[in-house]
């Protein structure tokens, strides 16, 4: 039951709830998909399902930040998201619209669906460390782009409001993409996100 065992099951586990949710990412098909031993799960994840979903959901926000990191340092801001959503494009296409974002996936099912019981009123306290365990990300997320605005000489208030406006929108049209199984939304969605980073680089540099 070695360290590469766990961290396949819960790379297995980020790819099927960006393909099927959290509802449909149980235990059972994670070992079948990433033909691990059955008996990996409690040795690994003693607090069962739960604790693989999270620490999927952590590895994929890392999985997704580390690339983003490189471009906008090696790149700059501009072309940076410009090649970041060139990133979601190709894994779109790649995966023929089958796979989405993991961390936007927990965010948009009930805790009930989660666990795969009744509805209930709230949430529980499974969901809530799940939710806690996406905004982190997303905040991540947000503070690597605003380091790179910043860098560029944008002002921390519009990085912070732009950086917000990218997450956002990315993760929107990644799923406006799946729905209609086109990159043409991502396509609309980065230019004009590239255009307003660019008049606020520009802006920048002109005060």
């Amino acid at each position: 039951m070695n360290t590469e065992t766990r961290t396949k099951m819960i790379a297995g586990a980020a790819e099927m709830i960006a393909r099927r949710g959290v509802s449909a990412t149980s235990v059972r098909e994670v070992v079948r998909y990433t033909e691990t031993p059955r008996g990996s799960i409690a040795h690994h994840f003693p607090l069962g399902k739960q604790q693989l979903i999270e620490e999927a959901v952590a590895f994929a926000g890392t999985a997704i930040a580390t690339p983003m990191n490189k471009m906008l340092q090696e790149e700059g801001s501009v072309e940076g998201v410009r090649l970041f959503i060139a990133f979601w494009r190709k894994h779109l296409e790649r995966t023929k619209f089958g796979s989405g974002c993991p961390v936007l996936a927990v965010c948009l099912e009930e805790a009930s669906d989660m666990q795969g019981g009744a509805s209930c009123e709230g949430d529980t306290g499974e969901q809530v460390r799940l939710l806690d365990i996406a905004n982190s990300v997303f905040d991540a997320w947000r503070s690597i782009i605003v380091e790179a605005l910043q860098r560029d000489g944008v002002s921390a208030s519009r990085a912070e409001s732009l950086a917000t406006l990218c997450v956002a929108a990315i993760e929107g049209t990644v799923a406006l993409c799946r729905a209609s199984r086109n990159v043409q939304p991502l396509d609309d969605v980065g230019a004009e996100l590239t255009l307003a980073i660019s008049v606020a680089v520009e802006s920048a540099k002109m005060s």
